[in-house]
């Protein structure tokens, strides 16, 4: 899920009704809720999907890899968007986008429609999650309030992610695969409903510049790479489409390496990124999630096609790992608020990588007892890193820039869903020897992930590189002051 930015100073339209502070918070979280649950929920219809669809295992990489990839290109838009035309109208533009985005997709003919369909309701999600907490931003002005508004709206987002594989399964079980869809409907409407009378207008008081450029090379640079990975194994990566792709991804590459530097309010300002912790915690970020997409792509074929269990007793068995990441993340948290950054980060690198590696020698007879415990200990990792990723990717930064780094980690985050399932993917749709055998490969990369995720976070938080961050973050200040 995204770490929203918080905007510059909001300006009100001047509505005289009171504010009901945590009933706003209320409809922010019901809305984002959906789309955490929506992250989560597809994995568990993706076998029923693809029977009924007769879609191939790229085809439903395409289905899961479209909608991380369409928010991570569009989050810094859609927030500059709501702070310049309104943050209330944005929010309930994305939720009318998403509700129709996710009627669309319960009524797909065809796998084709449906990816579509899916890059629709991911539109609309793109202006949920950093308009949301715009919203909350902008409503709760008291320090201690706010930060506990903060606090209630990702709990909510972790508890709808880890809710997703369970409703899932009892829906595709009792409804079919496209119910998992027609409840974003319901919500959406309510949310809709609610925030024309509850939610009050409000945008920033300077907004930034658009930067056209900029958001067209992130475009081209995030559908080449995940283009390329998915359909390298059916195309064949000499193909010259496949290489063509990847040339276009180091053209858009350079592109951003020569023209934003040049634009006096870049959407992605490279002077960022030379402060080592927010570097560090951009990759651990992307490598984190693309870890856990990877594994709910991977475990949800492996439960349902190998095993031949339910869709709700796949999503059932999933629960460990959702329960570990409740637990690990709110652990984390206080160790980040006693001990700092690096603790969690490394100990959370390396119960990723144990719980990956854990299924490397992974049968079609694998004791359950063994996958859930291997699942817990995957949950646990993800949830130590959680917390203290967005803490490291701010340190050192200017306080008026705090919001677009969020935004830029999130992006990472959501760029790293759609490349761990394309990975994934790929590797067991590359290979003729069977689900089973390709799959030990894809667990030997993810558990890899955690590895990565052990070296950055010792790296990122070392006293140098913080003293580094907090010198590079002057320097910011005095140029953009």
């Amino acid at each position: 899920m995204s770490t929203s930015r918080i905007p510059a100073p909001a300006t009100t339209s001047g509505e005289s009704r009171p504010v009901r502070r945590w009933l706003v918070l209320a409809i922010c979280c019901l809305s984002v809720g959906v789309t955490g649950i929506n992250l989560t929920i597809v994995n568990v219809a993706l076998p029923s999907i693809g029977r009924d669809l007769h879609a191939s295992v790229s085809s439903l990489q395409w289905v899961v890899s479209t909608y991380s990839l369409v928010m991570a290109c569009l989050l810094l838009l859609s927030g500059s968007m709501a702070d310049r035309f309104g943050r209330r109208r944005m929010f309930q533009l994305g939720l009318v986008l998403f509700a129709l985005g996710s009627a669309l997709c319960g009524l797909a003919p065809n796998v084709g429609w449906l990816i579509f369909f899916v890059g629709v309701q991911a539109v609309g999600g793109s202006m949920l999650n950093p308009v949301a907490m715009s919203i909350i931003v902008s409503v709760f002005t008291d320090r201690a309030e706010r930060a506990r508004a903060i606090g209630v709206w990702g709990s909510v987002i972790g508890i709808t992610i880890a809710v997703g594989p369970v409703l899932g399964g009892v829906l595709v079980s009792g409804l079919g695969w496209r119910s998992v869809f027609w409840i974003s409907v319901v919500i959406g409407i309510v949310a809709v409903i609610l925030s024309l009378r509850f939610v009050p207008e409000s945008r920033a008081a300077r907004a930034r510049a658009f930067d056209p450029f900029g958001q067209t090379l992130i475009i081209v640079l995030f559908a080449s790479i995940i283009a390329a990975t998915i359909e390298g194994p059916r195309r064949g990566w000499a193909d010259p489409w496949i290489i063509g792709l990847f040339v276009l991804a180091a053209l858009a590459f350079v592109g951003m390496l020569l023209i934003e530097p040049r634009r006096s309010e870049p959407l992605i300002d490279l002077r960022f990124f030379r402060s080592l912790p927010f570097s560090g915690a951009n990759v651990i970020s992307m490598v984190m999630t693309a870890g856990l997409g990877g594994f709910l792509f991977l475990t949800t074929l492996y439960l349902q096609d190998v095993r031949h269990v339910t869709p709700l007793r796949a999503g059932l068995m999933i629960i460990p790992m959702a329960v570990g990441q409740a637990v690990a993340a709110n652990l984390s948290g206080r160790l980040v608020a006693s001990r700092g950054d690096r603790l969690p980060l490394t100990l959370g690198g390396a119960l990723l990588a144990i719980g990956a590696f854990l299924l490397v020698p992974l049968t079609a007879h694998t004791e359950i007892a063994y996958l859930l415990a291997a699942y817990a200990v995957f949950g646990l990792g993800v949830g130590m890193i959680s917390p203290p990723v967005s803490h490291t990717a701010v340190s050192g930064m200017p306080l008026d820039q705090v919001g677009v780094a969020g935004a830029l980690a999130a992006s990472a985050r959501q760029f790293g869903s759609a490349i761990g399932v394309a990975v994934t993917g790929s590797l067991v749709a590359g290979t003729g020897t069977g689900f089973i055998d390709s799959s030990h490969t894809a667990w030997i990369v993810l558990g890899s992930c955690g590895l990565l995720v052990l070296v950055l976070a010792l790296a990122s938080t070392s006293g140098r590189a913080k003293a580094a961050a907090a010198r590079n973050g002057e320097r910011l200040a005095m140029r953009l002051g």
